[in-house]
């Protein structure tokens, strides 16, 4: 048997850069390069490897947590197909990236992470950085990642890499289980070499199929459909990673089939499709609400059906509503006792769409959701509308945004108030120009991932919506754009503090409590003094970034066709008016305090209670 001979770290890099990936004849490499901060952990090891494989990238990065950010927008708009490795240090380097890697494995999305270890052969501890345990020399902080990962390996022998290298793509490639990869090396076993298997280190294609339900629960998901009077679809993330979009409008359009929305599946159909309700659930449109509270068969298309989706499982409220779950995942496949069709959605899609020839819901229900369709439009256009409020409308802002914007670019957020008014305001025209991370809603995802969506996507314009409080969490990615010439604009909306929460807590009756950024008042020693003097703008500048100061939305629409001029990161700065707030149509389950002395809190309890009433098990 030939062999090469290698460091741990080199056999790593020389073996990921090999890995390919395949669906419907479409090859790419499946890593883009590598995302990373060098530190003792691995800088003689992944580090020098790195170095000696300049033909695999290598992109410096400002936070930990911001660069597998990064790689997790980076694999979302490539659909899943392409990633990057994310490699840090021991200790507060790779515990750092434990926040995005639990958000990378909620929202289904492969990032392969490698951060050092301590040294295997344990001569040497307690190193820098290391955790010690009395119950066991085998415990690292890289066990955190555990719990949070699809598939998780120490490497304490080289040979050991011969096997654990090809689990790691086999869960990467997975449709079905994907999500963060953590692959933690001992920084001493990453300098070690070995003699490796050569065939180790040839090409290998890794095929992404398209996987078929059984035919018996094909037939009957197909029964059920024609017996439905008021069948509706909740299309997710799924359904925009299999490329469904095409054979989805097919059906819609021809069988009058209503289709609501999630976050992850906003642009699976153009907004002004008429069968398109727009957003579902908890932050939904009221046609989406409607239609959901009276269907009687929910077709869910690649959708985990988070409490969002549901309205905190109150959406459905047909006594005899049943569901048929198209999903490539078992797991979510089952839920709500539904009919489990498990596959791949555009492959399911198109046997249904020949098998449902022929069908249509009935003359009066398409016209009631077309309706929906075109009064929320109208609804929408009301908002848009240029008031040149100062301080500015966060509604209004969208609107700016959204109508100078063009349908190939990607508008992107995670956190706040914004992610909402988006999933309702926003008017997608392709299946990528929305952008949200909510399976997590990750303050400081938003700049971080901006970065990863442009790598992905080079001709399209990011615009990274953004409120200050996330901004503050996490901006730092500013100056990996600037090194790295990726472009983007990011749109900063002041409303000095947690606007979102503040609003959820005034709704809890608290007020508001905790969510400003304020001065310590020295009489009432609380937060509510003056309004702390954040110069955001400073802030941005120092970062390398062009920045663009908006009075009101006129002032906003010029600095956007300003910031389409300029060649480098701009971030556009508006102040926004907290309490003005794009409408809610449907409510979410927080629990509220059972016992208190203020009477709002007493108010919000029983209207709390009379919501509760509306939940139901789906079995």
């Amino acid at each position: 048997m030939k062999t090469k001979r290698l460091t741990v770290a080199q056999a790593t890099i020389e073996y990921l850069k090999n890995q390919y990936v395949e669906r419907d004849g479409v090859e790419n490499k499946f890593f883009a390069g590598c995302l990373g901060i060098l530190g003792h952990g691995n800088v003689a090891g992944i580090g020098q490897a790195l170095h000696q494989h300049l033909d695999f990238p290598y992109y410096v990065a400002r936070n930990e947590q911001g660069m597998v950010h990064t790689a997790a927008a980076f694999a979302k708009v490539k659909n899943r197909l392409q990633t990057f490795v994310c490699t840090s240090s021991i200790g507060p380097g790779a515990t750092n990236m434990l926040t995005a890697a639990a958000a990378a494995t909620i929202n289904r999305i492969p990032v392969l992470l490698i951060p050092g270890d301590i040294f295997a052969t344990r001569q040497v501890a307690p190193v820098l950085q290391q955790l010690e345990s009395n119950l066991s020399q085998d415990v690292s902080v890289n066990d955190c990642f555990k719990p949070v990962s699809k598939y998780w390996d120490r490497i304490n022998r080289p040979e050991q890499l011969i096997t654990s290298l090809p689990e790691v793509m086999r869960v990467l490639t997975s449709q079905a289980e994907t999500g963060t990869v953590t692959l933690s090396i001992p920084q001493d076993v990453q300098a070690e070499a070995f003699d490796f298997p050569a065939e180790m280190f040839v090409k290998r294609v890794w095929h992404i199929g398209r996987t078929m339900p059984d035919k018996t629960l094909l037939s009957r998901a197909i029964a059920q459909i024609k017996e439905s009077k008021k069948p509706m679809i909740i299309a997710g993330g799924g359904a925009i990673y299999s490329g469904a979009s095409a054979v989805l409008k097919k059906i819609v359009n021809r069988s009058g089939i209503p289709l609501a929305e999630t976050f992850a599946g906003k642009g699976t159909l153009d907004y002004n499709e008429p069968q398109n309700l727009g957003a579902a659930g908890v932050t939904g449109t009221p046609g989406a609400i409607a239609v959901a509270k009276e269907a009687d068969l929910v077709i869910g298309i690649g959708t985990r059906y988070s409490d969002f989706t549901t309205i905190s499982k109150s959406a459905f409220q047909d006594p005899n509503v049943r569901f048929i779950n198209i999903n490539i995942t078992e797991f979510d496949s089952f839920k709500h006792g539904a009919l489990p069709l498990v596959g791949d959605a555009k492959a399911i899609l198109e046997v249904l769409d020949q098998e449902l020839v022929g069908f249509e819901v009935s003359k009066g229900y398409r016209e009631k959701v077309e309706n929906f369709n075109k009064s929320w439009d109208q609804f929408v256009d009301d908002i848009y509308a240029e008031k040149n409020d100062t301080p500015a409308f966060q509604g209004e802002v969208i609107g700016a945004v959204n109508s100078f914007s063009s349908p190939e670019d990607i508008v992107l957020c995670a956190a706040g108030s914004l992610p909402g008014d988006l999933h309702k305001l926003w008017r997608t025209q392709n299946p990528k120009g929305f952008h949200l991370e909510y399976g997590y809603s990750c303050m400081g995802y938003e700049i971080a991932g901006g970065l990863g969506a442009k790598m992905a996507r080079p001709d399209a314009e990011i615009y990274v919506m953004v409120g200050d409080g996330s901004y503050l969490m996490m901006s730092q990615e500013i100056v990996t754009s600037i090194q790295e010439k990726q472009k983007m604009t990011i749109i900063l909306l002041n409303n000095d503090g947690y606007s979102s929460i503040g609003s959820l807590s005034s709704s809890l009756g608290s007020e508001g409590f905790g969510t400003y950024y304020r001065y310590r008042n020295e009489e009432t020693n609380q937060l509510d003094g003056g309004v702390l003097p954040i110069d955001y703008a400073a802030n941005a500048t120092s970062m390398g970034a062009h920045v663009i100061k908006a009075a009101n939305v006129q002032e906003l629409n010029a600095a956007l066709r300003k910031a389409k001029t300029i060649d480098k990161t701009t971030v556009i700065y508006i102040e926004v008016d907290r309490k003005k707030a794009v409408p809610g149509f449907a409510w979410w389950d927080v629990a509220v305090a059972e016992v208190s002395e203020k009477n709002a809190v007493k108010e919000s309890l029983e209207t709390y209670k009379e919501n509760k009433k509306t939940q139901k098990y789906y079995l």
